[in-house]
């Protein structure tokens, strides 16, 4: 039976963290190159009911491309970890594959964190779970967004995570539009936290297109 898994007895701290810092550069990249959409002609309309020229289609990354999946759960369960939570996930379908992913990963340094999947509406059939998984009852759980716009989606979340008996420590969201989430999660008393903001991804965009 093999024994796949990773190890950082080796690594010092600063070399751990030089290792995390270089993969959320390499992640970002990826994310630029397939996820970044701009579109001022015919302006995207979003969840929450605006448009934008603007677009960040998570899921062309998130379940699209292998090595965006292990970047993802790597840097992601290091900046969980040491909230010992005892599941990840958040509102399907964009924080699916988030999920997965840093489960995935935790299970390869031995540090294991169940993924979950907080339906949209419940099935009138079978268990009518409105979260699918394997959570214990009041089990400290991190949500998780590829994108946070307002924030409601990931709310919608927290809510029935809360309304299931767990405990949210955080909301952690790959990208934040910085269109009101984080101020929503706070009222929450729920800290958020994100690992790019699109503002960074306009500013690149300009560099690659020469426009500055």
């Amino acid at each position: 039976m093999s024994d796949l898994h990773i190890t950082c007895q080796f690594a010092s701290p600063e070399q751990q963290a030089r290792r995390i810092q270089e993969e959320r550069e390499e992640l970002f990249r990826i994310l630029y190159e397939r996820s970044f959409l701009y579109r001022p002609e015919n302006p995207f309309l979003l969840s929450s009911g605006q448009r934008s020229p603007v677009y960040l289609d998570g899921k062309k990354t998130t379940l699209g491309h292998p090595r965006a999946q292990f970047l993802i759960g790597d840097i992601l369960f290091h900046m969980i970890a040491p909230l010992s939570p005892e599941g990840v996930g958040g509102l399907t379908l964009g924080a699916d594959p988030i999920g997965v992913s840093v489960s995935l990963v935790s299970g390869l340094y031995r540090q294991p964190i169940p993924s979950f999947v907080v339906r949209k509406t419940v099935k009138e059939h079978g268990t009518k779970n409105p979260i699918e998984g394997d959570l214990a009852p009041g089990s400290r759980i991190i949500v998780v967004e590829d994108v946070v716009t307002t924030g409601a989606s990931g709310m919608k979340a927290v809510e029935a995570c809360r309304a299931a008996g767990h405990q949210v420590l955080k909301v952690v969201s790959l990208v934040d539009r910085d269109e009101g989430g984080r101020t929503l999660f706070e009222r929450a008393g729920v800290p958020f936290d994100a690992l790019f903001q699109l503002k960074r991804f306009i500013e690149y965009d300009a560099e690659v297109r020469g426009i500055r």
